[in-house]
């Protein structure tokens, strides 16, 4: 029997499958071993050693493997085939020589960048030993993370309370979020005007041309800066006469874009599909790992965590023969196309990610797909198949027009362009956010010095507009770019900012949370090289050199650490006040932005005489008084925020905490922005007796500085129909309920997710999620929920889902219920994950102590309880007036535990009181 080791369950099954007999194939459900999040697992004093554990969930693997692999004929690594998927199979080795399980076993290392049954048997036939560089570079970006996260982090939080960690390249990517912030709220609009004359031929065709020229000298864009100078040239070209001075077409051509890379599908996804990295990697992990087709489990796409773009010339043939069948020969180009990446540092080990079978059209594969899965196979169908179609064939056409008034000629230009081929366009286009060749329209005939008849003269204001704030997609784009991070760490790195409430999604854009402005401003301040572009960068350059063997591993350690210990020494003796200091100057644009009235802008708003600064409190930072405690005044750090807290009415007249927004135009109310006990909310009107004016939460992630009287009126009109059910007719709403945003269909409730803005969601967006909850995907409160299925336990069979519980979200297989983290999101979380919360759910099932199980002594300790409260009535009274939980856990206590027990528990409690009283 031969051994075979990879990494999820369902690869697991579907390789099992393809090697029949003879071999037994078992999943490590990823890493086994892992650095043990405390001091020490990384010692640099030690040369670097590292300590390695197996928790839980991966001993339990290890001696699955080990019980298999006893009397076995050979042991197959056949992990990912990636830098993590070659750790993995290392780790997989040294824990079996730890348990002395593999003595002298032959060991292979086989690697496929696709599973189907030709790319599993031919892998099978070419095994090698593990990659040690590859380990290596592994190792290295490990103790590089931990190192940084676990000596950079302690500092933060002695510096600054309520921040919560700091990590290598998380710290980096959010640098690039907060100085786009800083980008736009340091922007000058400027105005500008553009002239645009409707022009006509002869012959009567129409077109557009704009003012480009005058008087021999060059227009650029800003030079028309005020309407008096546009006035100016509008009246002259009013009176002008206008001529053909010079037409030209030239031909063009546009050239498909390579297949995708993990990055260029993930920006592309979320810009045509919405989907979030994390989603699209987990879509694609899917498709990847395999689906039953005709009674055979098969990956339809290649492996999906790569940088290469070029395919296999077998696979290229394969796209061309059906370019020829679904399009005709006209569409396949004389020779096959070959890509070669640009983006820094690529590794291009492995293929694009492309289809498996190229004849697996998406119209035929999607009826064995979820919607989800569908549209990303989709996508990555369509995107293949036009990276080897012909070019599109284009026409530009320019014509110079001269405008002569009197002595003084202007010259304006029109251009148009049309397709006159379409080649790959006829199947795909990139999304929106890129730029391309648009059709623009063809210009009517013309010749030079043919007159033109003048149809009317416009002119349009402008202003400069700062640049966009990233979308996931864009900062992803941008990160590959500039060489930060790898293909695996993209979707990672963005939900870890989100999951420390770094940064937020606002329509499906990227802003900064005060608290993650703060942790960039105080990393800027004393580690600026750690966050720098270009460092960041060459230390991934540094990596990727020692997995291709060129430089030891250890001494890119030895090198980094020197430097960033020195820079920790010497943040010990930082004093607060400094540490406030370079805050304000690092972040004044942001908390203290100018008035506008030529008032110092750090001036107190309520005492007039003292200086406003940064404050660190326990619960995060904010803006106080330096008068403070004669003045009290205290706001959020966004000057455009809701009023602070000083003493005092506002300059509207509302009072403390309370913000007026404007008027309703329909009731005449006053539209109020206000601090609630659960969050910052908007209410129409005033309180009155015995009525209760319209109130509405923000949704989570909505900051109150981003709410104007529009916004507060569409979240005033919620709940609002969007859209009318396509079989029952009934209507489909929108609203924010106690649990979130949800759409309704009657009494089915469906979830909106965090990418979805609540006020701006569609009609069609509102049904695929309502059709789908109805279905049986999403979650469905009540006992009758079906969940979601994830799939089959490979070792039993039995389904597992993910359902709505009325504690919140958990994943079960009938028998065993394990509750999703809040660190894992429901919606997206895979069998492997919710397979290894089961297991570990599994392993801490109740031991059983002198024939009762925990449970039933807990049940008994609850009837002891209530017999204790039932027996003593001034125990009763006083849980009635404020100790309930308290007398109800000593009275537990008293039933069941020992002397010395609780003895323990009391002096636990005296040090939580102590513990709470600090500062």
């Amino acid at each position: 029997m031969k051994v075979v080791v990879v990494e999820s369950p369902a690869k697991a099954k579907t390789i099992n499958k393809y090697l029949g007999q003879g071999y037994e194939v078992l999943a490590s459900f990823g890493h086994v071993r892992d650095l043990p999040a405390k001091d020490g697992s990384v010692d640099p004093q030690a040369d670097f050693h590292m300590i390695w554990s197996v928790e839980d969930r991966g001993a339990k693997r290890v001696a699955e493997i080990a019980k298999a692999v006893k009397g076995a004929e050979k042991l197959i690594l056949a992990t990912d085939p990636d830098r993590e998927g070659e750790a993995i199979s290392w780790h997989v080795v040294e824990a079996l020589k730890e348990r002395r399980a593999l003595k002298d076993l032959p060991i292979e290392r086989v690697t496929f960048n696709a599973i189907t049954r030709d790319a599993v048997q031919a892998a099978m036939r070419q095994p090698r030993d593990i990659d040690q560089a590859l380990v290596d570079a592994y190792m290295a970006r490990r103790a590089l993370d931990y190192l940084v996260g676990f000596t950079l982090s302690p500092v933060l939080w002695r510096k600054l309370p309520g921040a919560r960690s700091a990590g290598r390249v998380q710290s980096v990517a959010l640098r690039l979020v907060c100085d786009r912030e800083y980008e736009i709220e340091t922007f000058i609009s400027q105005e500008y005007w553009s002239i645009v004359a409707t022009l006509a031929t002869k012959a009567g065709g129409v077109f557009d041309a704009r003012l480009v020229r005058a008087d021999g000298k060059k227009i650029q864009r800003l030079d028309i800066g005020t309407g008096e100078a546009a006035e100016a040239f509008k009246r002259d070209l009013e009176l002008a006469t206008f001529t053909v001075a010079n037409v030209e077409a030239k031909p063009a051509k546009r050239h498909p874009y390579p297949p995708f890379t993990t990055s260029t599908l993930q920006q592309e996804a979320s810009r045509k599909l919405g989907f979030a990295p994390a989603q699209t990697m987990r879509i694609a992990q899917r498709l990847y790992e395999g689906v039953t087709i005709g009674g055979e489990t098969v990956g339809l796409i290649t492996y999906m965590r790569t940088d290469g773009v070029d395919m296999a010339p077998e696979a290229i043939q394969d796209t061309r023969r059906v370019i020829g069948q679904q399009f005709g020969d006209r569409y396949v180009p004389g020779a096959p196309r070959r890509y070669s990446t640009k983006a820094k540092n690529a590794q291009e080990a492995h293929e694009a990610i492309r289809p498996t079978d190229m004849s697996r059209l998406p119209k035929e594969v999607s009826r064995h797909l979820d919607t989800e899965q569908a549209r990303l196979y989709e996508l990555i169908w369509m995107r293949t198949i036009a990276s080897q179609m012909e070019s599109a064939e284009l026409e530009r056409t320019t014509a110079d027009i001269t405008a002569q008034v009197g002595p003084r000629r202007l010259d304006l230009r029109a251009t148009g362009q049309v397709i006159k081929f379409d080649g790959f366009l006829a199947l795909y286009q990139e999304g929106k956010d890129d730029e391309g060749d648009e059709d623009e329209g063809r210009l009517p005939p013309m010749q030079a010095d043919d007159p033109l008849d003048r149809r009317r003269i416009v002119a349009s204001q402008h202003f400069t507009e700062p640049p966009p704030r990233y979308s996931e997609a864009s900062l992803v784009k941008r990160m590959e770019e500039l060489g930060i991070g790898r293909p695996s760490t993209y979707a990672a790195v963005l939900q870890v900012l989100r999951d420390r409430d770094y940064v937020r999604l606002e329509r499906k854009r990227l802003v900064p949370e005060d608290k993650g402005r703060i942790v960039i401003a105080f990393l800027e301040a004393f580690f600026r090289r750690y966050v720098e572009y270009d460092f960041t960068a060459d230390l991934e350059e540094k990596l990727d050199r020692i997995s291709n063997h060129e430089i030891d591993w250890k001494q890119v350690l030895r090198d980094f650490w020197q430097d960033f210990s020195a820079a920790i020494e010497g943040t010990k003796e930082l004093r607060t006040a400094e540490v406030l200091e370079a805050l304000n100057e690092l972040l004044g644009p942001h908390i203290f932005p100018d008035r506008g009235d030529g008032t110092n802008p750090r001036t107190c708003p309520t005492c007039g005489t003292g200086q406003l600064s940064l404050k660190l409190g326990r619960f995060g930072a904010f803006i106080g008084c330096s008068n403070y405690p004669e003045c009290k005044f205290t706001r959020q750090l966004a000057a455009s925020g809701a009023n602070g807290d000083g003493e005092g009415a506002s300059e509207d007249g509302s009072p403390p905490g309370v913000k007026v927004l404007g008027t309703d135009p329909e009731t005449g109310l006053p539209v109020t922005l206000r601090d609630g006990r659960f969050g910052p909310f908007v209410q129409l009107g005033d309180a009155e007796e015995g009525e209760k004016p319209k109130r509405s939460s923000l949704p989570r992630g909505m900051s109150p500085s981003a709410v104007d009287l529009e916004r507060a009126l569409k979240l005033l009109a919620l709940p609002r129909q969007v859209a009318t059910h396509p079989e029952s007719g009934e209507p489909i709403l929108v609203g924010i309920g106690r649990y979130g945003p949800y759409v309704q269909h009657g009494r089915v409730y469906a979830t909106i997710g965090s990418d979805d803005d609540v006020l701006e969601i569609g009609g069609n967006r509102a049904i695929d999620l309502i059709v789908a909850k109805e279905t049986g995907g999403g979650f469905r409160r009540g006992s009758s929920d079906p969940g979601r299925p994830l799939g089959a336990d490979p070792e039993t069979g039995v389904d597992v889902v993910v359902k709505s519980g009325r504690y919140g979200p958990y994943v079960t297989d009938g028998k065993t219920n394990a509750t999703i983290p809040k660190s894992a999101d429901p919606e997206t979380i895979g069998l492997g994950e919710a397979l290894a919360l089961l297991a570990a759910r599994r392993e801490a099932a109740p031991a059983r102590k002198g024939g009762r199980s925990r449970k039933a002594a807990a049940g008994g300790a609850t009837r002891a309880s209530k017999a204790s409260s039932a027996r003593s009535p001034a125990k009763k009274k006083a849980a009635t007036s404020g100790q309930r939980s308290t007398t109800t856990k000593s009275a537990a206590k008293k039933a069941t535990a020992k002397a010395p027990a609780k003895k323990a528990v009391k002096k636990a409690s005296v040090k939580t009181s102590v513990a709470r009283r600090k500062p």
